[in-house]
C-alpha cells in the first residue's frame, strides 16, 4: 500500500499564485473522492524581484475572498500549512525567508504569521505544519518552530535535518523536475505559482490523474500526518 498526499505551496492572493490551483484539485477528486491536499500558505507574500513583484506584501487578511474560500474547503480532502511571512527577503529575493535567519528573527515571524491567521479568522484551521520557502531553513529557525509550536515540518530531500526535529516529511516527487514515482509514502509537490514549472495546470493535472490510476487500488490518500 503507497501513502499519498499532494501539496501545492504559494497557495496565495497573488494574481497569477491563487486559488485558481483549486480547479485543478476539484477536478481530481471527482476522480479520487479520498484524495488529500495540503495546501501551503504564505500570510503575506510579497515577491519585490522580477516581473511578478508587487507594490506591497500581500497580507491574507486583506482578501476576504481569498480567506472565505479556505475555510470553505472541505475538510475530508484539504489541510493547510503555513509557507512564510513574506516568503520572501524584501529588496533581495522571493525566496530563502528562512534560509540564514537567527532565532530571534526566526521567532518573530512565526509569531507575525500566526498573528495574520488570527485576523484572517483562519488560525482554527491552520494545522502546525511548516515548509520554509525553497525547502530551506536555518538551525535557528527550526529551533525557533519548535518553540512556536510547530508539530511537522516538510522539506526536500536535499536538505535534510533528522538530527534536528523528529517529525518531517520529505517530499518524493517534485513534477517535472522529479519524476511521478511511487513510494511507500509519497509525497508529490506543485505549485500555485502560474510562472512556475511546477504549476498544477490542466496537463500536470492529467499526468497526475493517469498516474494515480496505476496503482488506484494500492493508494491510500492521507495528510500531512499520516506521512510520518
Amino acid at each position: 500500500m503507497y501513502m499519498v498526499n499532494i501539496s501545492i505551496d504559494d497557495v496565495s492572493p497573488h494574481p497569477l499564485s491563487s486559488v485558481k490551483v483549486l480547479e485543478r484539485c476539484y477536478e481530481l477528486i471527482e476522480e479520487y473522492e479520498q484524495i488529500k491536499f495540503t495546501l501551503f500558505v504564505p500570510m503575506a507574500y510579497w515577491r519585490t524581484v522580477g516581473n511578478t513583484a508587487t507594490k506591497g506584501p500581500l497580507f491574507i487578511n486583506h482578501f476576504s475572498d481569498f480567506c472565505e474560500t479556505l475555510k470553505q474547503l472541505p475538510s475530508e480532502n484539504f489541510e493547510l500549512g503555513y509557507h512564510g511571512y513574506h516568503h520572501g527577503i524584501p529588496g533581495v529575493s522571493n525566496n530563502d525567508e528562512f534560509k540564514k535567519i537567527n532565532f530571534q528573527n526566526a521567532d518573530s515571524l512565526f509569531k507575525m504569521m500566526f498573528k495574520i491567521a488570527e485576523a484572517a479568522d483562519l488560525h482554527n484551521t491552520f494545522k502546525p505544519i511548516f515548509r520554509p520557502p525553497a525547502w530551506k531553513m536555518s538551525k535557528d529557525a527550526i529551533n525557533a518552530s519548535k518553540k512556536n509550536n510547530i508539530k511537522i515540518l516538510t522539506f526536500s530531500p536535499r536538505f535534510p535535518h533528522e538530527e534536528e526535529f523528529d517529525k518531517i516529511v520529505y517530499a518524493t516527487c517534485n513534477p517535472p523536475f522529479d519524476p511521478l514515482e511511487f513510494s511507500e509514502k509519497t509525497e508529490i509537490v506543485y505549485h500555485a505559482c502560474e510562472w512556475d514549472r511546477n504549476y498544477l495546470n490542466k496537463d500536470m493535472s492529467e499526468s497526475l490523474k493517469d498516474f494515480l490510476s496505476s496503482e488506484r487500488e494500492n493508494i491510500e490518500f492521507c495528510f500531512m500526518e499520516g506521512m510520518l
